[in-house]
């Protein structure tokens, strides 16, 4: 695919571009829209380096792909109900996000992807892994592929977010999160294992280590076997990128067929972010309007 008003470098082989030639911070052309929303179904995580974004110019960008999610749960910037802070400081020992995850799956409808955008970071490490799920299930064995197309999975918020989160272990975890623990966390919901993106049309495994349960119909302990197996197996190196950050570093990852994790390798230091999750996708919900 040939780019003629941005320059994109992909990261690696399966996932992940950095684009460069443009400012974030500044409306943008239509053609320059197209641009990187085409990058962005080509590489699932693009990377922009060296903006000055404000929480209004964050969001402003992320409104030319889809509405904001306001999360019940994560501490927000303060005036900004939908920019979502995402912390650690230097006495913290654990940080946001460290296992690999999907955002937000625990709801019915799961949000496009999220922008997350680095205002402080450490000397070294807080870096990202971002894995491909239309990789992981690609390379499944024919069989299995059958096995999983028919299953659907319980994705829940309840042992993150929920009343009951709040025992010593969870605590200690989230002492300076300022996460909000609220029976609004009680929510399931219910997706195909195997899942169609609306736009590539390309099937991706959609599953995750924070908010899948189980399979619907069976117990937690029958279906940890295979969900285990399949975390294990969307974690292969080859289906992954690292995005190093640094200050002014904007990243804008698919929701929809990418899954991630925020390494805990830098104790002592800060590292703050803001995040905006693009809740819908504007074709999707023009679509849905239509029918």
């Amino acid at each position: 695919m040939t780019y003629q008003h941005i320059t994109v470098k992909p990261l690696a082989g399966a996932i992940g571009a950095e684009i460069f030639d443009v400012d974030l911070s500044q409306p943008l052309a239509p053609t320059v829209l197209d641009e990187i929303h085409r990058a962005h179904l080509e590489y699932l995580v693009i990377v922009f380096r060296d903006q000055d974004l404000t929480p209004d110019s964050q969001k402003a960008f992320a409104r030319n792909f889809g509405s904001a999610h306001i999360n019940d749960f994560f501490p927000t910037v303060e005036g900004h109900p939908d920019v979502q802070l995402v912390a650690k400081n230097p006495e913290d020992t654990r940080n946001v996000g460290d296992v690999w995850h999907t955002d937000v799956s625990y709801v019915r409808k799961p949000p496009l992807g999220s922008m997350l955008y680095a205002l402080e970071v450490p000397e070294a490490g807080g870096d990202t892994m971002f894995a491909s799920t239309y990789a992981a299930y690609e390379t499944l064995s024919d069989g299995m592929k059958e096995l999983l197309e028919g299953l659907n999975a319980v994705h829940s918020a309840t042992q993150s977010f929920g009343v009951n989160a709040t025992g010593p272990e969870m605590k200690a975890k989230n002492k300076s999160m300022a996460f909000k623990y609220t029976q609004d966390a009680e929510q399931d919901a219910v997706h195909p294992v195997v899942r169609i993106h609306p736009e590539s049309g390309r099937k991706s495994l959609y599953v995750n280590r924070s908010f899948t349960k189980h399979f619907e119909g069976m117990t937690v302990e029958e279906s940890k076997p295979l969900l285990h197996y399949l975390y294990d197996h969307m974690a292969r190196p080859e289906f992954t990128c690292r995005v190093r950050w640094s200050k002014g570093t904007l990243t804008f990852w698919d929701n929809r067929c990418a899954h991630h994790n925020a390494l805990n390798d830098y104790q002592g230091q800060r590292r703050i972010m803001h995040r905006v999750t693009v809740l819908d996708d504007l074709r999707e919900s023009h679509a849905d309007a239509a029918d």
